[in-house]
This record gives C-alpha cells, sequence and structure tokens, in this order.
C-alpha cells in the first residue's frame, strides 16, 4: 500500500516575526518614558523629599546598648573623669556677624543686605523693600513664588527663597508672613475661598524658610485674602499688585508681639 505524502500546511503564517518586533518597540518606548520622567525632576518635590530622608536618617537612635550575642565580657570600668562639654566661644556673632548691633543696627544691616542681594529684582519692580526703626516690611510679587489660583511654589522660588533664607537665619527677629489676593473669587476645589489661598501661600513661604536654615519658632504666617488691596482691583496692574506675599521683620525677637505699624 502506498503512503500518503505529508501535505505542508499552505495557512502557517511566515510573519511571526512582527509580534516579536512590536514588543521589542513597545518595552523601548516604555524605557524612554521611564528615562525622561527621571530627568524632569521638580524641585519642590526633591527637596520636600531631602528633607525627609534628611530626618530620618539624622533620628536619634532608640537603642543606645546593642544585643550580646553568645557570652557577654566583662565591661571596662567607667572612668570617674567628668564628661568634658564643647567650648563656646564668647565672641559669637548671632546677629549678621556684628553681635555689638543694637536692635535698629540689625534692622538697618538686614535691609541694606536685602537691598543688595534682591538688587536686580527690585530694579524690576518684582520686589520692594521698605525699613523704619521698628521692622522691615520685604514684599514679593505673587508671580515670583506662585502660579495663579495655586499654592504650590514654582521652580524660581526655591532658590530666591534660600538667598532670603540666607540673610534671615542670621538675625533673631521675629518674622511674619503675610499672603494677599486681589478679589478676583477663585474657582478651585481646593480653596473655597482667596482667604484659604492666601493662608496657604504664606504658609508655604513659611515652610520653605525653614527649609534655608530660618528657626520656626521665630516664623508665623498669616492670609489677608483680598481685604487688604495696596492698589485699585479695577485694573489688572492693581491686580497684580495686591497679589503678594509681604514679610514683615520685627524688631523684637517675639514672633507674637509683631504688629504691623
Amino acid at each position: 500500500m502506498m503512503r500518503r505524502k505529508p501535505r505542508h500546511d499552505d495557512s502557517h503564517s511566515h510573519e511571526r516575526w512582527l509580534v516579536s518586533y512590536a514588543d521589542f518597540i513597545t518595552l523601548l518606548f516604555a524605557f524612554f518614558v521611564v528615562m525622561y520622567s527621571v530627568s524632569s525632576v521638580n524641585e519642590g518635590k526633591y527637596k520636600v523629599l531631602s528633607e525627609t530622608l534628611e530626618g530620618v536618617f539624622n533620628a536619634t537612635q532608640k537603642s543606645m546598648n546593642p544585643i550580646q550575642v553568645g557570652q557577654q565580657t566583662s565591661s571596662p570600668p567607667k572612668s570617674e573623669s567628668p564628661i568634658v562639654q564643647p567650648f563656646e566661644s564668647q565672641d559669637k556673632q548671632p546677629v549678621g556677624g556684628s553681635g555689638n548691633l543694637d536692635a535698629e543696627g540689625a534692622l538697618k544691616q538686614m535691609a541694606d543686605r536685602f537691598s543688595s542681594s534682591l538688587k536686580k529684582l527690585i530694579g524690576d519692580g518684582l520686589v520692594s523693600v521698605n525699613a523704619n526703626d521698628e521692622w522691615i516690611e520685604l514684599s514679593l510679587r505673587n508671580n515670583l513664588l506662585f502660579s495663579s489660583g495655586d499654592a504650590v511654589p514654582v521652580d524660581p522660588a526655591f532658590p530666591l527663597l534660600d538667598s532670603i533664607a540666607a540673610i534671615l537665619k542670621d538675625y533673631p527677629n521675629a518674622i511674619l508672613v503675610e499672603g494677599f489676593t486681589d478679589n478676583v473669587p477663585i474657582r478651585s476645589p481646593v480653596y473655597p475661598s482667596n482667604w484659604e489661598l492666601s493662608a496657604a501661600r504664606s504658609s508655604a513661604v513659611v515652610r520653605l524658610l525653614a527649609f534655608g536654615g530660618v528657626d520656626p519658632k521665630r516664623m508665623a504666617a498669616v492670609g489677608y485674602g483680598e481685604f487688604q488691596p495696596i492698589a485699585r482691583n479695577d485694573t489688572a496692574e492693581g491686580r497684580q499688585r495686591n497679589r503678594r506675599v509681604v514679610l514683615l521683620i520685627a524688631r523684637d525677637e517675639k514672633v507674637r508681639l509683631t504688629v504691623r505699624r
């Protein structure tokens, strides 16, 4: 009997390589998306993350005595010598490098440092520095710090507030951070009114100043909303001037005694 010859399956697909090729292209695309997302780091989130990690790694050790494994050896006798405390120089200058400055002189020196450090922004009309014998008023236009209707600092706000904190941390003066808006009603599920928006912005500035080394005990945050304008709200220029954050630096060291004018 003659055997049948096996028939070749003409329906077999010769393009299965396309499946593997498509998988490779998909993985390659995902790889580049991940690389792009890693390279685009938001400075604000990075700063908060770095502060959090620093707090974790610098936390106080919970256990002072390690657990002994095996036979415990006798500990050496304790020394009878008293603990030597680090010596603190009497020539320490806590106020801007001039420890003999009085409160009025410290305010003047601080105002001069702000004027020098923020000279370009002052010239552009984005920052103003006003001072008298009792306080310094450092006013920052809102567009330097935040986007419209938001209290999350924009990336350029971080180096600006770092430079301000570098000056403030050298002095003991109390600091009141004030947030102001225009009278345009906010339309946001996060902030029901301009009260919450202005308070959130001043709180964000206080937090970043603390990150920059300013003692949190010296600071307070307050939001005035739209109710303390310095210009008319019926013009675009007036509304822009009213949207601001003001650092009120008092002559006194106690933050709760800080009174505006």
